[in-house]
């Protein structure tokens, strides 16, 4: 733990709570809300497939429990948003458990594990889009009512507050990893399982708690992203998309990094509404440079944006410390 660190983290913090008040037209400002909620997202799957080193291609399993969450409570029992948002934010803890439970003590790791949570993924889409208590293919439309107890703003600075308070929680959970010893042990796990094992890391309840912090955040950015929009549906809630722009922003930015998750997704979103205008919004086209960069960051610099910062000189916190 050095004190360089926490000041770069506090500035950093302290310049996203600056950034609602510095005079964004309203597209940006819902530009800038999207990016921390994605960022809010990959934080999430940076502990599992960054710190742990196992990898998931559906986190959109835990960011549409969040979404459904956050809109079933509120429309279907009048849960006020709050409430709703912190059960949200457990269930996804718990589904986070499910998920582990079921794959760590069948011993799945590696591609068996990352395509087991693309498969509970997709089959909670299937069932969102055909149940009506989630409201089928229609959806789910949230009432509008603005104020802080619904978690609704007219003003929409205040409510990127908020998506920014729930990114700097990310971040401090991530600088705790880094500097304890339940960190130490996801990475020795990412490192080497069976050694770990053999010093004596209890393996199962290592994993168990990772996947569990790592459905509880992304499930947060699911509750968000439902309260921002005010709807939600099966194919945007369980959709692929939140799978790879979670997995894209981690490991551009640097995957086991504190920093990376926030830095890919600000690079990644700002590059896809360029390519967006440029295109003239020609479908897919944001996804296709999402590849390209991804490659040239796995070519070029494969630690992450973030250690290529370090290399340059530029101060950000380091790579996960090796056990």
């Amino acid at each position: 733990m050095t004190k360089p660190r926490l000041t770069t983290l506090a500035i950093i913090v302290a310049a996203l709570a600056v950034i609602p008040f510095a005079g964004l037209s309203g597209a940006l400002l819902n530009l800038m809300i999207l990016m921390m909620i994605i960022a809010l997202a990959a934080q999430g799957w940076n502990i599992l497939g960054g710190y742990a080193g196992l990898s998931s291609f559906g986190h959109a399993a835990f960011f549409g429990a969040g979404a459904y969450a956050m809109a079933v409570l509120q429309t279907r029992f009048g849960v006020n948003a709050w409430i709703a948002l912190v059960i949200g934010i457990a269930l996804g803890a718990l589904v986070g458990a499910f998920i582990g439970f079921l794959s760590f003590r069948s011993g799945l790791k590696g591609s068996y594990f990352a395509l087991i949570t693309l498969a509970f993924a997709e089959v909670a889409r299937i069932i969102a889009n055909s149940w009506n208590f989630t409201g089928g293919a229609a959806g789910i439309l949230i009432k509008l009512q603005t104020g802080l107890p619904y978690l609704q703003f007219s003003d929409r600075r205040y409510f990127l507050l908020i998506t920014i308070g729930f990114v700097a929680i990310g971040l401090v959970v991530s600088w705790w990893l880094e500097h304890s010893r339940f960190g130490a042990y996801l990475v020795a796990l990412r490192e080497n399982e069976q050694a770990a094992q053999a010093l004596g890391v209890d393996v199962f309840a290592v994993k168990m708690k990772a996947i569990a912090i790592s459905g509880a955040l992304t499930t947060a950015a699911g509750c968000l992203y439902a309260q921002n929009y005010l709807f939600i549906d099966a194919n945007v809630a369980f959709g692929s998309w939140i799978s790879i722009e979670a997995l894209f922003a981690a490991i551009v930015g640097g995957s086991g990094t504190v920093l990376g998750p926030l830095i890919g997704a600000i690079v990644l979103l700002s590059l896809g509404e360029l390519t967006k205008g440029v295109s003239h919004g020609i479908p897919g086209m944001d996804l296709m440079v999402f590849g390209v960069i991804l490659v040239l960051s796995v070519a070029f610099s494969p630690n992450g944006l973030v250690m290529l910062m370090k290399s340059l000189g530029l101060r950000a916190p380091s790579k996960a410390k090796e056990a």
